[in-house]
């Protein structure tokens, strides 16, 4: 039996292991209308309320909302991930969060983005009775510019260029209490409180070589495809996480592996090849053991054939969630393919504004009834934002581009509560609740 890395987690904090109920959000509770069991989380909030509060007082309230009414005293030493089979993937909803973004900024330091992507997990609709919820953290390795310190909002401090063979980003995790909990097990307690709230939990990635670097040997040299050393760092680098539960891989650049429509490509470097892709995805879940991976590549063409050759299961940017009915009938015209489909749209990691809240609650409420059968639905992907809206001067492509404080009094609270939007944003997360609400016994 795995260590329970929870418990660890708490331990580190100097915290008691055994759990209380936590009813401060009894009033801002939802959850999902016609189930047996009921699917809840929180709603109608900002996110500050839920991220200036003590870690324990979250997992309580994560212990609290459990789905099958029983109270956890202790939090499980055995948590499976939600089992929707090997090709979940096809069907899921993906939430990127920005694990950066919301993390502890302290003068120009950054720190514990995975700590607060825990605190954020009750604010996260739980996985469907067909199809899973599937959260995917913007950053997991180091950054090349910065990493670990924060910038003026209009200095470039890059979430698409990162280092590999050199652990784990200072932005995500807490080294502090590294030597009572090591990063991978504050990555395994993540992952663990994310699948007892029902969810799944991926990784971005990136493809294009002269935005990756790899230490050997304390020596840091510029990522190629074509050195098999790279390409074992690579894999080996996945596996490793998957072997900690993560089990979601969203690709950046894939529609353009192997040369494909490069006149629209806008990454730095070269790209693995067609058959070397099919080799790094196959051999990722071959090495992990888990046959149930997902990975999702960005963007897709009309040749779905292409993608699902390649080891994919879903792709993004291929249709958006503003008609209904242009949605069901891509729906329906995939419904026999189980493996692969194009996604639906509401916000992609390029978005640099223009979207009301009234199109975005219209694209979120038609990728998640736009079908026939629930059986058949699309996969869709959406950002922060997309639950929590951001603050009215930034957007989703800034806050990947750069790693900017808000604070108005240097302390980590004042960025976390200038970062989004008030009134507004809590009662447009209540509306978010409510489609939610309808959808997750389908």
């Amino acid at each position: 039996m795995k260590e329970n890395c929870v418990n660890l987690l708490l331990k580190a904090f100097d915290y008691d292991i055994k759990l209380e109920k936590n009813n401060d959000f009894k009033d801002k509770i939802y959850h999902s209308l016609g189930c047996a069991l009921e699917k809840k989380w929180i709603a109608n909030i900002v996110p500050s309320e839920l991220l200036n509060k003590d870690l324990k007082e979250i997992i309580n309230l994560i212990a609290t909302i459990s789905e099958d009414y029983n109270f956890y005293n202790y939090f499980p030493d055995n948590v499976e991930t939600p089992d929707y089979g090997d090709n979940w993937g096809r069907f899921a909803n993906y939430f990127e969060l920005n694990n950066r973004a919301i993390a502890n900024m302290e003068g120009n330091r950054t720190c514990c983005g995975l700590i607060n992507s825990i605190k954020i997990l009750p604010a996260i609709p739980p996985s469907a009775k067909s199809w899973a919820n599937c959260i995917i953290i913007s950053q997991i390795f180091p950054n090349l510019f910065g990493d670990g310190y924060n910038k003026p909002a209009w200095e470039e401090n890059s979430l698409y260029a990162f280092k590999l063979n050199t652990g784990y980003s200072e932005n995500i995790i807490d080294f502090n209490i590294a030597s009572k909990i090591s990063p991978e097990q504050q990555l395994q307690a993540f992952c663990d409180l994310a699948h007892f709230r029902g969810l799944k939990i991926g990784f971005r990635t990136i493809i294009s070589a002269d935005q990756m670097k790899v230490i050997i040997n304390n020596e840091e040299q510029v990522f190629s495809w074509n050195n098999p050393e790279h390409v074992e760092i690579y894999i080996n680098e996945a596996v490793k996480l998957m072997n900690l539960g993560f089990e979601a891989m969203f690709v950046d650049s894939a529609k353009h592996i192997g040369g494909f429509e490069m006149e629209n490509y806008t990454g730095v470097g070269a790209l693995p090849d067609y058959p070397q892709a099919q080799y790094i995805f196959n051999e990722i879940r071959r090495r992990s053991g888990k046959t149930n991976i997902s990975i999702v590549g960005e963007k897709s063409s009309s040749d779905f054939e292409r993608y699902r050759f390649m080891g994919l299961n879903a792709g993004t940017d291929y249709i958006t969630g503003d008609d209904f009915y242009k949605i069901r009938e891509l729906s329906d015209q995939l419904k026999y393919s189980r493996t692969y489909a194009p996604g639906v749209e509401i916000e992609n990691d390029n978005y640099e504004g223009g979207i009301s809240y009234e199109q975005r609650l219209n694209r979120i409420s038609n990728a998640l009834f736009a079908y026939y059968c629930a059986s058949d639905k699309l996969p869709s992907f959406m950002q922060t934002n997309d639950l929590f809206p951001l603050r009215y001067d930034t957007n989703t492509h800034h806050i990947m581009m750069t790693n900017p404080n808000y604070s108005t009094d240097n302390t980590p609270s004042s960025h976390i509560e200038n970062l989004f939007t008030k009134d507004d944003g809590a009662y447009y997360n209540h509306k978010v609740g409510e489609i939610f609400a309808h959808a997750l016994c389908r």
